[in-house]
C-alpha cells in the first residue's frame, strides 16, 4: 500500500493526525514539493468531479484535505455520485461554515466515524449484500429502512446552511427508478434525503423517495457528471477523481465477487458514457469552425485533468469498496494527499497551460 510522509497511526482512534506528538504541520508542509511557493502562487479555480466508490471515497477525503490546504486554489463547481456526493456535501457545508479548514476538519469527522463505525455502517455491508443477493432484499431483511448513514450525515451536515450559504456550486447526481434516468440536485436542492439517494445501493438500502419519485445510488447514471459539470463550470482545469480500479486481472467466481464486479462495471460504464459524452460536445465544436458559442468557448479553453485511485494504491483491484477498516482508509486518505500534492507541483498556477500530468490530457487542443 502506498503510503506518504503524512502517514498516521492505526492505533490512536485519530484519522488525519500524524505521528508523533499529535501537532498537525503547518498547512503543507509535509507534502509540499521544492519549489512550490506560495505567497507567489495566482489564485487558480478549479472544477472537481468525484466519482463514487464506497470506502474508496476516503481516498478522495485525502485528495481534498490537500487540496483545501493550498492558499492558490478556490473552488467553483463539484459534482459527485454516492461517496462523492458524500464527500461534495461535507466539503461545501464546512466551507460555509469556516473556510477551509473548517472543511478539511468535517471531511476528517465523518471518515473517522465512518472507520469506527464497524460493518453495520452501509458502506461496510460486504456480509449483508452477499447475502441479500443470494437470499433476500432490503426490504425483507430492514422492513423499517434503518440506514446508519442518516445518523451519521444528520450530525456532521447543516443542510440549511449548504442550500442557502455554499460557496462552491453543486451537482448531486441521482437515478430515477422508474427510468433508470440521471437527475441533478443543485446546492440550493440539496437535502440529507437526495445525498443518501445518491448512495442507494439497491440491494442494501430501501430506495429514496423525493417528491414522490423514488431514485438509487447515482453511480448508475453517472459516476460522476461530467458533461453538465464542463457544460456549467467557470473554472479553466476540471478535474476528475476517479476511485474504481480500470481493469481486473481476476474473473470473478463466487457469488459475492461476481456480484461486486456486476456493480463495479454499471459504475464504470456510467463513467465512460460521460466520457463519450464529452468527446462527442467537443466533435460537434470542432466541426464548428469559429462558433463562439459559449459551450465551446469553455471547451476550447478547458484543461482536464484525471487523478486516479489506481495509480497511488497498490492492488487496488484487490481491495474491497465495502471494506471500513480504519487502516485501509487511513491509506487511501494519505495515497490522495500524495496524488493531490503531485498534481499541484505537475500543475503550478503560473504555468498550467503547458502542464501535464499523468493521465491528464486537454479537453481540446
Amino acid at each position: 500500500m502506498v503510503v506518504d510522509t503524512y502517514k498516521v497511526a492505526t492505533n490512536s482512534g485519530l484519522l488525519g493526525q500524524p505521528l508523533g506528538e499529535g501537532v498537525r504541520p503547518e498547512p503543507g508542509a509535509v507534502d509540499r514539493l521544492p519549489g512550490m511557493g506560495t505567497s507567489s502562487l495566482p489564485k487558480r479555480s478549479l472544477s472537481l468531479a468525484l466519482q463514487g466508490g464506497g470506502s474508496f471515497g476516503a481516498f478522495t477525503w485525502g485528495v481534498l484535505d490537500r487540496l483545501l490546504e493550498e492558499p492558490g486554489v478556490s473552488l467553483d463547481t463539484i459534482s459527485g455520485a454516492s461517496a462523492g456526493a458524500v464527500n461534495a456535501v461535507l466539503l461545501a457545508d464546512g466551507l460555509a461554515a469556516g473556510g477551509p479548514e473548517a472543511a478539511r476538519a468535517k471531511l476528517r469527522h465523518f471518515w473517522t466515524q465512518v472507520a469506527h463505525s464497524g460493518p453495520q455502517l452501509p458502506l461496510g455491508a460486504a456480509a449483508l449484500l452477499q447475502f441479500s443477493a443470494r437470499v433476500a432484499s432490503p426490504y425483507q431483511l430492514n422492513p423499517l429502512g434503518i440506514n446508519p448513514m442518516r445518523g451519521l450525515l444528520t450530525g456532521d451536515v447543516d443542510f440549511e446552511r449548504v442550500r442557502t450559504g455554499s460557496p462552491v456550486h453543486l451537482m448531486i447526481a441521482t437515478t430515477r427508478v422508474s427510468d433508470g434516468r440521471l437527475r441533478l440536485f443543485r446546492e440550493h436542492e440539496v437535502s440529507l434525503d437526495v445525498v443518501l439517494a445518491s448512495a442507494c445501493l439497491p440491494m442494501i438500502h430501501h430506495a429514496v423517495e423525493i417528491d414522490g419519485e423514488a431514485y438509487w445510488d447515482g453511480g448508475y447514471a453517472a459516476n460522476p457528471p461530467l458533461r453538465q459539470l464542463v457544460v456549467e463550470s467557470n473554472a479553466r482545469d476540471v478535474i476528475l477523481v476517479q476511485l474504481m480500479p480500470d481493469y481486473h486481472t481476476d474473473v470473478p467466481h463466487s457469488s459475492r465477487d461476481i456480484s461486486l464486479r456486476m456493480q463495479e462495471i454499471a459504475f464504470a460504464t456510467s463513467l465512460h458514457k460521460e466520457l463519450e459524452s464529452l468527446d462527442d460536445l467537443r466533435a460537434l465544436c470542432g466541426e464548428a469552425h469559429g462558433n463562439d458559442a459559449d459551450t465551446c468557448r469553455k471547451l476550447r479553453r478547458l484543461r482536464f485533468h484525471r487523478i486516479g485511485a489506481g495509480d497511488y494504491v497498490e492492488d487496488l483491484d484487490h481491495l474491497s469498496a465495502l471494506d471500513t477498516r480504519e487502516s485501509l482508509l487511513i491509506s487511501l486518505h494519505d495515497a490522495g494527499r500524495r496524488a493531490a500534492a503531485q498534481w499541484l507541483a505537475a500543475n503550478p498556477a503560473d504555468a498550467a497551460l503547458e502542464a501535464v500530468f499523468g493521465d491528464a490530457v486537454p479537453l481540446l487542443s
